[in-house]
């Protein structure tokens, strides 16, 4: 694969990353809030009962912008993390190609699940350390609060406002530098590491062959290049769908892991986390936030292809 294709890849997989980010950031916030949020104790309630009531106290608390809370850093890095994403898929597509068949030749569906996947082993690597600080900002809220609470209940109110203090971050930087400098330093940003992997590779080996699927099917063939941009939204919104149904309980251990405490860690790793929800909450727990992400996947992805296939095209 040529350099000027990568360079394409690189500048449309940004503007996608973009696109993606600004359409579905909100549902992402809500989605981490009600994977992150402690199980209550046996006779109270747990502090957002739904999504709606998610959204309904954040905006109360903290306003609209508490719904874009934690974009600073993906947005800061959507360049980087969208840009290996689609540049990742491109050589994979050339090299699953070979040097017989012509550049620009489609591939199966099947071909795009190979493809798929191997952009998300790479992208991997840069999702961790962005999640991380996003998750971090986004969860602060519900788990300070939640401390509060649990200390006044103990008579412990001066420990509490210690507590609190710790837990709040003023923004990505922050978040990062304390990582850095208190929680493992750069091997710190990784953390959640393994269930990102778990996310990333099946879930986009997924939703690039479900896209490349869902297109094939709609123009009848192969040939897509009649395909109108309402098809092109509709394969989006099916694809970002196919991702989240087929990892979405990896991602709810990522967030756990990653938000919790690095000196005092409620989870040993990856299954301990896994065995620690489902004793816990059951099959329920494992699917915590799951409707703000499949209400967030099928327009951001709808707009991330777009945004893709539109700036791609537009480069030859």
């Amino acid at each position: 694969m040529g350099t000027e294709a990568v360079a394409k890849d690189l500048l449309a997989g940004t503007m996608a990353g973009a696109a993606q980010l600004l359409v579905g950031h909100p549902f992402d916030t809500i989605k981490v809030k009600l994977q992150s949020q402690p199980r209550p104790s046996p006779g109270e309630l747990p502090k957002y009962s739904g999504a709606m009531d998610a959204v309904k106290k954040t905006l109360v608390s903290e306003g609209p912008k508490g719904l874009f809370k934690g974009m600073g850093a993906p947005l800061a890095t959507v360049a980087v993390s969208n840009a290996v994403l689609f540049a990742a898929r491109g050589q994979m597509e050339a090299l699953l190609r070979g040097e017989e068949s012509p550049p620009g030749s489609r591939l199966s569906a099947s071909q795009q699940v190979i493809a798929g996947a191997g952009a998300g082993f790479a992208v991997s690597f840069v999702a961790c350390p962005t999640e991380l600080v996003k998750c971090k900002l986004q969860a602060q809220s519900a788990l300070a609060g939640a401390t509060v609470a649990a200390a006044t209940a103990g008579g412990r109110g001066a420990q509490a406002g210690t507590l609190l203090s710790q837990a709040q971050y003023s923004g990505p930087l922050d978040v990062a530098r304390q990582v850095l400098r208190s929680e493992g330093g750069v091997l710190g940003l990784f953390k959640g590491l393994t269930p990102t992997l778990l996310r990333e590779v099946p879930g986009n080996a997924a939703m690039f062959g479900v896209y490349e699927a869902v297109r094939q099917m709609l123009a009848g063939g192969k040939d897509i290049s009649n395909l109108g941009k309402g098809s092109q939204i509709l394969a989006g919104g099916v694809a970002g769908a196919a991702f989240w149904l087929s990892v979405y309980p990896t991602d709810v251990i990522k967030s756990v892991i990653q938000v919790d405490d690095y000196h005092n860690p409620k989870y040993g790793g990856t299954m301990d986390a896994f065995r620690k929800v489902y004793a816990a909450e059951g099959v329920k727990g494992l699917f915590r936030g799951f409707t703000p992400a499949m209400a967030r996947s099928i327009p951001a992805n709808a707009a991330c292809f777009l945004a893709y296939e539109l700036v791609r095209e537009s480069l030859g």
